[in-house]
C-alpha cells in the first residue's frame, strides 16, 4: 500500500506541459504606452467569431529578469526603454523539463529561459472600459508557459474582455524553500516565488491595464489545474489583497493539498541543495539550470506541494484560512470535470484489498469503508478503486470545500461539473495533435484539461475531431466565463440559467451540450470525506 504522503504526493504532480509555436507578427500595428514605455502590438492572426479586430501585444516584461542575484529573490519591477518596443514575440518558457510524454501533456523541444516573466495582452476595444481577465497555466507548477495556441486570447478578446496570460518562474527555480533563501529575506521567507510571480504580474495589470482599454478595478484571476491553484492561494494571500474582483478555479484547490509535514518546504529543499556543490546563496545562484533540474528529478523534490507555508505570501495553510473567513472577499465560479483521474495519477497496481481498507480507515476511520459502494465495480482492482478515490479527494472534494468556503463569508459563487467528452489530443502540439488510443479520441472521458480549448474558444486552433456538439459547449462556456467577468454572475437571458451554489442545496451546473442544474455531483461519497480527516 502507498504510504499517505506518498498518495498525496503522487497527486499533486498535475501535469500539463506544453510546446510553443510562436505566431509570426502581421500588419497593423497599434502603440499603447505602458509605465515603462510605449509597446507595439501587431493584429491576432485569428479572427473572433464576433468579428472585431484584435490586437495582440507579445512578450511584455512585468519584472526583471529573474536571473544572476535575482535568482530566487521577489520579482523586481521591470526597466524602462527608449522607443516603442515591437510587442510582436513570445517569450521564452520558463526553465522546465523537456522531451516528456504522458498521454494528452506530451512535451517536446522548445525554447526555455530563466528570463521569463513576461506577459501577453490580446484587446478588441482600446477606447473602452473593458473587463480584465487574467489566466495562470497548469503543469504542476514545474511546466507550461500562458502563450501555447490552445490560451490564444483572441476569441475571448472579441467577446469584449481584455485577456492578460503570463509566465511564471516554475519548479525550483518558482518554488525552492531552504533556509539560506530566508536567513536572507527581509520577511524571514523562502519558496512561493512563481506565487510573487503571479502578484507581480497582477499589480503590472493594475497600472496598464487602462492604457490597453481595460478596467483595473474589474479584474478576474483564473486558472486551471496548477493555475487554479495560485488562484486559490493568492485569495488566501495578504499579498495579493485588492489585485483582483473576482475568481475562477478550474480543475484544482488549495484547501486541502498542503501536507502539514514540511509544510514550509525546507525538508525538500535541504535535500536539493545538498547534492549541489554550493554551500552558499552566491555559489548556488551560479549554478547552470539543468544542474538544478537535476537534482530536483534526483531528490524527487517535486513529489510534494510546491506551495508552502512561507510565512510571507502564505502566512499559514490555506485551508486554516479559508476556514477562519480571512480569504478575499470576491464572487467564485469554479468546478471539476467526471474523469480527472485519467491518465493523470498513477494506479497502485498490487493495491491488495487489505490495503485498500487501510487507505480508507486511515483517511476517514471506520467511516471511509462506507466509500466503496460507490466506486467498486466489476472488474475493478483495489488499486483502481484507490485512484477512484483519491482523485474525487484531490479534485471534486476539494473544489466542493472551496466553493462551501466562499459562500459561508458572503460571497456570490457559482459551482460546475463538465460531463461533456471532448477529444483527447496533443493539447500543446498542433504536429501530430493525434494521440492514438485504443478505444478512440473520446475514450479518455471528461478528462483533466479537457476543457482547456473550450473556455478559449479554440477548437479551431488546436486538436482534431471537434464537433458542432463541442463548438456549441465552448460558446456557453465562454459566455458564461465572460459574463461572470463582467459581472460576477455567468447568467444571461440567452442562457441556461445558472443558480448560486449553497451548501444546503449544492446547485451545480453540468457542463454538456444543453447545460443542466443538478443539486451536488457525488454528494454522498464527498460528505463521508468531509468528515474529520487530515484537517
Amino acid at each position: 500500500m502507498l504510504r499517505i504522503f506518498g498518495i498525496f504526493h503522487l497527486l499533486l504532480l498535475l501535469g500539463c506541459g506544453a510546446e510553443i509555436e510562436p505566431m509570426q507578427a502581421v500588419s497593423s500595428p497599434q502603440t499603447v504606452f505602458v509605465e515603462q514605455g510605449a509597446v507595439q502590438g501587431v493584429e491576432s492572426p485569428y479572427t473572433p467569431a464576433s468579428g472585431a479586430s484584435v490586437t495582440v501585444f507579445r512578450g511584455l516584461p512585468y519584472a526583471q529578469p529573474p536571473v544572476g542575484d535575482l535568482r530566487w529573490r521577489p520579482p523586481v519591477a521591470p526597466s524602462s526603454w527608449q522607443g516603442a518596443r515591437k510587442a510582436d514575440t513570445f517569450s521564452d518558457s520558463c526553465y522546465q523539463l523537456q522531451h516528456t510524454s504522458n498521454f494528452v501533456w506530451r512535451r517536446e523541444a522548445f525554447a526555455v529561459s530563466e528570463d521569463c516573466l513576461y506577459l501577453n495582452v490580446w484587446t478588441s476595444q482600446p477606447a473602452k472600459k473593458q473587463p480584465v481577465m487574467v489566466w495562470f497555466h497548469g503543469g504542476a507548477h514545474t511546466s507550461g508557459q500562458g502563450h501555447s495556441p490552445i490560451f490564444d486570447g483572441s476569441e475571448l478578446a472579441g467577446q469584449g474582455v481584455i485577456l492578460v496570460t503570463i509566465n511564471y518562474r516554475l519548479g525550483p527555480f518558482g518554488f525552492l524553500a531552504h533556509p539560506l533563501l530566508a536567513g536572507e529575506s527581509t520577511h524571514s521567507s523562502a519558496g512561493n516565488y512563481g506565487l510573487l510571480d503571479k502578484i507581480a504580474a497582477l499589480k503590472w495589470v493594475q497600472n496598464n491595464a487602462a492604457a490597453f482599454g481595460g478596467d483595473p478595478n474589474n479584474v478576474t484571476i483564473f486558472g486551471q489545474s496548477a493555475g487554479s491553484q495560485s488562484v486559490c492561494a493568492l485569495m488566501a494571500s495578504p499579498l495579493a489583497e485588492g489585485l483582483f474582483s473576482k475568481a475562477i478555479g478550474q480543475s484544482a484547490a488549495c484547501v486541502n493539498t498542503i501536507p502539514e509535514q514540511d509544510a514550509n518546504g525546507y525538508e525538500r529543499g535541504r535535500a536539493l541543495v545538498n547534492t549541489l556543490d554550493a554551500t552558499t546563496l552566491v555559489a548556488l545562484r551560479k549554478i547552470e539550470p539543468e544542474t538544478i533540474l537535476a537534482a530536483s528529478e534526483s531528490t524527487q523534490w517535486a513529489d510534494a506541494s510546491r506551495i508552502t507555508v512561507d510565512g510571507w505570501v502564505l502566512p499559514e495553510l490555506p485551508d486554516v484560512t479559508f476556514k477562519a473567513g480571512r480569504q478575499a472577499k470576491v464572487p467564485l465560479l469554479l468546478g471539476f470535470l467526471a474523469n480527472e483521474g485519467e491518465a493523470l495519477f498513477p494506479v497502485d497496481l498490487a493495491l491488495t484489498d487489505e490495503g485498500l481498507d487501510g487507505f480508507l480507515t486511515m483517511l476517514w476511520g471506520n467511516k471511509g469503508l462506507g466509500l466503496k459502494p460507490f466506486y467498486f465495480q466489476p472488474g475493478l482492482t483495489p488499486g483502481e478503486v484507490q485512484h477512484a478515490v483519491a482523485t474525487d479527494y484531490f479534485m471534486a472534494f476539494g473544489m466542493r470545500r472551496w466553493a462551501g468556503y466562499q459562500h459561508a463569508v458572503g460571497q456570490p459563487t457559482f459551482f460546475y461539473f463538465m460531463d461533456h467528452v471532448p477529444p483527447a489530443f496533443h493539447l500543446y502540439m498542433s504536429e501530430p495533435p493525434e494521440l492514438s488510443l485504443p478505444g478512440g479520441p473520446r475514450s479518455g472521458g471528461a478528462y483533466h484539461s479537457g476543457d482547456l480549448a473550450l473556455v478559449f474558444g479554440n477548437t479551431d486552433k488546436v486538436g482534431f475531431d471537434w464537433t458542432d456538439a463541442d463548438r456549441k459547449v465552448s460558446q456557453n462556456m465562454m459566455r458564461y466565463w465572460v459574463n461572470f467577468a463582467r459581472s460576477g454572475n455567468p447568467n444571461d437571458d440567452q442562457l441556461p440559467p445558472w443558480p448560486a451554489f449553497d451548501p444546503v442545496l449544492q446547485n451545480t451546473q453540468v457542463i454538456r451540450e444543453v447545460p443542466t442544474t443538478v443539486q451536488g455531483v457525488r454528494r454522498p461519497q464527498l460528505d463521508i470525506m468531509e468528515l474529520p480527516a487530515l484537517q
